[in-house]
């Protein structure tokens, strides 16, 4: 029986990517359960340069979207900035899903909510990886805050290249090709996982399969691990083409393997 999914996205207003990799992952996802389609609903937040202060202001605007969002009656909702959630300090993605559930309940639709930030981290612990190597496209005092934000839930972070873009709309130009050769600056010596993009504004899907096929480890981004939480909590089964370990076929079939409790 065909189904059609309502996302709701909460996006800073300079992000252009969001509403570019998600749906396209969704839509790539169509080819193997074509009977499961998706919209895609938005509500901004105000933000153009990636600083701690104008992340901590945009942050306040999430509760006004995810009120205009519910009233959609959306059947989930994803908040797309990392960097906002992470710079909040240890935890904080749990107290922003928590808020902004309740605020969509209480306008009469109970939703799951999904931050980046809190996706990412559990894309991590879903994958087995004790330690993982980032790229991100922050200047350095934000990337350290991401680091300790990974750090606090238990992950090391072995080594980290920062691009040290500030302007937000510059960020989402940046070619995610680039990252094939980007990553060859990257020390995985001792990495279980590669995040290919610790920011969801980062453009990194063209160049997922490539690097994960380079480094021989599993490739992760901010946007896949948001695909793979949202999946789960649709209770759709999280499988996409093309996208990199966490939402490979293989790996699903790995998940239901240890579900089961079957030893092969």
């Amino acid at each position: 029986m065909k189904k059609d999914y309502r996302l709701g996205l909460i996006v800073p207003s300079s992000n252009t990517t969001m509403e570019r990799e998600i749906p396209a992952m969704l839509q790539a996802r169509q080819e193997i359960v074509p009977e499961e389609t998706f919209t895609y609903h938005s509500s901004r937040m105000r933000m153009m340069h990636v600083t701690k202060e104008e992340l901590a202001k945009m942050d306040t605007e999430s509760d006004r979207c995810a009120l205009e969002l519910s009233d959609a009656r959306c059947d989930a909702l994803a908040y797309a900035c990392l960097v906002a959630i992470m710079s909040q300090g240890a935890g904080y993605h749990c107290l922003s899903e928590n808020r902004l559930s309740n605020i969509a309940k209480e306008n009469g639709t109970e939703v799951p909510v999904v931050s980046s930030a809190g996706a990412l981290i559990e894309g991590i612990q879903a994958l087995g990886a004790k330690k993982v190597a980032i790229v991100t496209p922050y200047m350095k005092p934000l990337t350290k805050m991401v680091i300790d934000y990974i750090e606090s839930a238990g992950i090391v972070v072995t080594d980290s290249i920062s691009l040290e873009v500030s302007d937000n709309i510059a960020v989402g130009k940046l070619d995610p090709l680039n990252l094939i050769n980007i990553v060859d600056d990257l020390n995985i010596k001792d990495a279980d996982a590669v995040v290919l993009s610790a920011c969801v504004q980062m453009q990194s899907l063209p160049a997922i399969e490539k690097v994960q096929e380079k480094l021989k480890l599993p490739v992760l981004s901010a946007a896949t691990s948001t695909v793979y939480k949202l999946l789960n909590e649709l209770e759709l089964k999280p499988v996409v083409p093309n996208a990199g370990y966490l939402l490979s076929e293989e790996f699903h079939a790995k998940k239901l393997v240890e579900k089961s409790g079957i030893t092969l």
